[in-house]
């Protein structure tokens, strides 16, 4: 589906000696003399060679029964995202997807484990060729987020030299014992724009039809052939309703169009006509954005240029913290920063009151602002996230990696709380100043 986000980073290189120029320093939150006298560099490495190089499991402690309103079941997968996935198997079991119910959204780019629950869902198994669905037993409560507290993850690093082994073993015994900096990292935002446009901001600015052409016209890294082609077409011939219907293929755009045929410039009920959980990704997206710049901000305010290790996303800039000492450890693990909206508590005697300040000042806005004031769903969330994260049960085991000849591999497996990314710590042993 070309419109869903690409989850995950790729199978590719992820990069070799990057210098980057920071055109846009002024959007950065920390100073623009740091990046002038420092190189950045992600060791050259690769993630994600093959689907078993990233392995992930849900690990819920839910036992079913033989009774109860809700089918249980395993899904086991690769090649393909949690939507897709759930997309087959509706239309493998003649099912409502509004009867499915799961815990989060894991990688199309790895061997993943996740657990769903399907309300008077069938008593069978279903298998293809990128996923196993296996029933397990009878629940009293639909699955959700809350049924699982952590995930585990097998992750293997290949084609390392020595220097770059070396570094990524010794970050990852300081990690043993210091933290991660728990940001969104690029698996949220595959429905930003290149152009760094994000579909919730013009909603919040008002600007329904924008908001719609970056929602439906905006080519994305892994849109098909199809997708693409009707893309371009809107693009081509946006407002001629008429045209598009007649080349429009079946699924959400031809929805958008027949709804602006019969309705045009009725940009607001056109976008309703976008799935639910794509709508609310929109708003996760920009939400998340706020959030790290904000958790950027505080880092770099709280500690010392040498103690913030720069890693690179795709459309921002973030300090990850390095080299604390033990007080500083105690004092990141108690701090959550909170998701910014109209709804969330007042936040002028929290100790990121100045950063959030800051951010909502580079962004225009009053907290009051990030709302969707003309529509009734979806909701930007409400709730506090952990500024850094520590990993649970951290190994790691280096070998010869004989996909790369000559070079090294390193396998390292760990558990994180729901939510928070395993490519982030990837991110931290890989990079350097």
């Amino acid at each position: 589906m070309g419109i869903l986000p690409g989850l995950g980073i790729g199978s590719n290189v992820l990069t070799r000696y990057q210098m980057k120029g920071m055109h846009a320093s002024e959007k950065l939150d920390v100073p623009w003399s740091f990046f002038r006298c420092k190189l950045r560099i992600l060791l050259e490495m690769k993630l994600k060679s093959r689907p078993d190089d990233f392995q992930v499991e849900e690990l819920t402690s839910i036992v079913p029964g033989v009774a109860g309103a809700y089918s249980y079941y395993r899904l086991s997968k690769q090649g393909v995202g949690t939507p897709e996935a759930i997309q087959r198997i509706c239309r493998e079991l003649h099912i409502d997807g509004r009867r499915v119910r799961y815990g989060g959204l894991k990688d199309r780019h790895a061997q993943t484990i996740q657990y769903l629950t399907i309300e008077d869902g069938p008593q069978r198994n279903f298998k293809d060729n990128t996923l196993t669905l296996q029933y397990l037993g009878k629940v009293e409560e639909p699955y959700g987020p809350q049924s699982f507290s952590s995930n585990r993850f097998v992750i293997m690093i290949r084609d390392l030299d020595s220097d770059a082994l070396e570094y990524a073993q010794a970050s990852l015994e300081e990690i043993k014992y210091g933290l991660v900096a728990n940001y969104f990292d690029d698996q949220r935002f595959g429905s930003v724009s290149s152009d760094h446009q994000f579909v919730a901001r013009a909603l919040i600015d008002g600007n329904d039809e924008l908001a719609l052409k970056l929602a439906i016209a905006t080519y994305y890294e892994h849109d098909r052939s199809q997708e693409k082609k009707a893309k371009a077409a809107l693009r081509n011939d946006w407002g001629n309703w008429s045209r598009l219907m007649k080349i429009m293929p079946q699924g959400m755009q031809l929805s958008v169009v027949q709804r602006l045929l019969h309705n045009p410039g009725d940009y607001r009920s056109a976008f309703c006509q976008i799935p639910f959980f794509l709508r609310n990704m929109y708003l996760s997206a920009y939400q998340s954005y706020l959030w790290n710049k904000v958790l950027s901000h505080w880092l770099s305010q709280e500690l010392a240029a040498e103690q913030r290790l720069i890693i690179t996303l795709k459309h921002q800039q973030l300090p990850m913290p390095i080299r604390l000492d033990a007080d500083q450890t105690i004092r990141l693990q108690k701090i959550t920063i909170p998701l910014l909206s109209a709804r969330m508590d007042p936040f002028e005697n929290h100790p990121a009151f100045a950063s959030i300040t800051s951010v909502l000042a580079e962004e225009g806005l009053q907290v009051s602002d990030i709302r969707l004031k003309h529509y009734r769903e979806p909701f930007f969330s409400r709730g506090d996230r952990p500024a850094c994260y520590h990993p649970e049960d951290l190994n790691y085991e280096a070998g010869w990696d004989k996909l790369n000849k000559g070079h090294r591999k390193l396998k390292i497996t760990f558990s994180l709380p729901r939510g928070s990314y395993a490519t982030l710590l990837v991110k931290r042993i890989t990079s350097r100043q």
